[in-house]
């Protein structure tokens, strides 16, 4: 399926394209697999190590898509511009597309001294040029089309969110956070914080997010779509930098009725929560972090009333 922008007012909403022959694939459309990973590799020791992870799913043949929920790094390791390069370089030895949502440790918390005390907002503009090099396009072995929100005029900065639809279901990475989303002071910052920067820099990403959570579960809609999988880094807690989007997520998903998954990472503990924030066909799935030896292989198959299975995998 193709998908294209379609922004009307206050409102941007992605839809199926005319050309694609029907609103919704047949009931035989056929199932994917792709590994989700997060908070990896977590330091120098599980750098060394990652490469046999990407091995083990490259060896994967029912593996056809990576995703990973962000922290690319620990919070106490560098931010530098090297550090970022052999990452990405990393990333791109996944023979298939790699999808990437940014973490806190690789841009809000790198004022930290031992982080090397950056001006958050300029390392995520670095993360955007490393790891987002061809907006549109995932990196890895084969990239693939994508659509980001950067079509959006309202929204340009924002390549990192991005929407695709595979086996009716449609998968959209937002751009949600650890350190209470951006919320939590700068403190380490030479000079100290800059609230006036980094409160600017939280509301214009929170609007974002909340118009790509509105266009992700209009495009499920308009497609007859089976499920719905958004990926952020953090989950979305009731506090103060993260309420407006849980309940935003809560109110789409009420109202969507069919499977919607909302995975992430940051807190480094493999969880399953169904019926999440009150809604019974919400599941929160939160990842393994802190690991380059572990991974999820999760299946969407819209064949099956649940929509979405997983299985946890280990390095032998």
């Amino acid at each position: 399926m193709r998908l294209r922008l379609i922004a009307t007012g206050l409102t941007a909403a992605l839809v199926l394209a005319p050309a694609a022959a029907n609103a919704s694939a047949p009931p035989s459309a056929s199932a994917i697999t792709f590994a989700l990973l997060g908070d990896t590799p977590y330091g120098d020791a599980q750098r060394a190590v990652f490469p046999q992870l990407v091995a083990a799913v490259n060896a994967d043949n029912k593996v056809r898509i990576v995703l990973h929920a962000g922290d690319i790094k620990n919070g106490s390791s560098t931010c530098d511009d090297a550090r970022f390069a052999d990452l990405a370089t990393l990333y791109n030895t996944f023979e298939d597309p790699f999808v990437l949502t940014p973490g806190d440790n690789e841009w809000t918390d790198c004022h930290r001294t031992a982080a090397g005390g950056y001006l958050p907002t300029e390392r995520l503009e670095a993360v955007r040029r490393v790891f987002f090099p061809n907006p549109g396009w995932t990196t890895g072995g084969r990239p693939m089309p994508v659509v980001p929100q950067s079509l959006d005029p309202r929204h340009r900065p924002y390549i990192e969110n991005v929407m695709f639809v595979r086996s009716r279901v449609v998968f959209a990475t937002v751009h949600v956070v650890g350190s209470e989303n951006d919320l939590a002071p700068w403190a380490q910052l030479p000079g100290g914080d800059r609230p006036d920067l980094r409160l600017a820099e939280f509301e214009a990403r929170k609007a974002a997010s909340l118009d790509w959570i509105d266009a992700a579960f209009a495009t499920a809609s308009a497609a007859k779509a089976a499920g719905v999988f958004l990926l952020m880094q953090a989950e979305p807690l009731g506090t103060p930098g993260f309420a407006d989007i849980r309940a935003r997520i809560a109110s789409r998903a009420t109202a969507f009725g069919k499977p919607v998954i909302l995975a992430h990472g940051d807190e480094h503990v493999y969880e399953v929560e169904p019926g999440y924030a009150g809604v019974p066909n919400l599941t929160r799935l939160e990842t393994f972090g802190d690991t380059a030896t572990a991974w999820l292989r999760v299946t969407v198959d819209p064949r099956t009333p649940t929509v979405f299975s997983w299985e946890p995998i280990a390095l032998s």
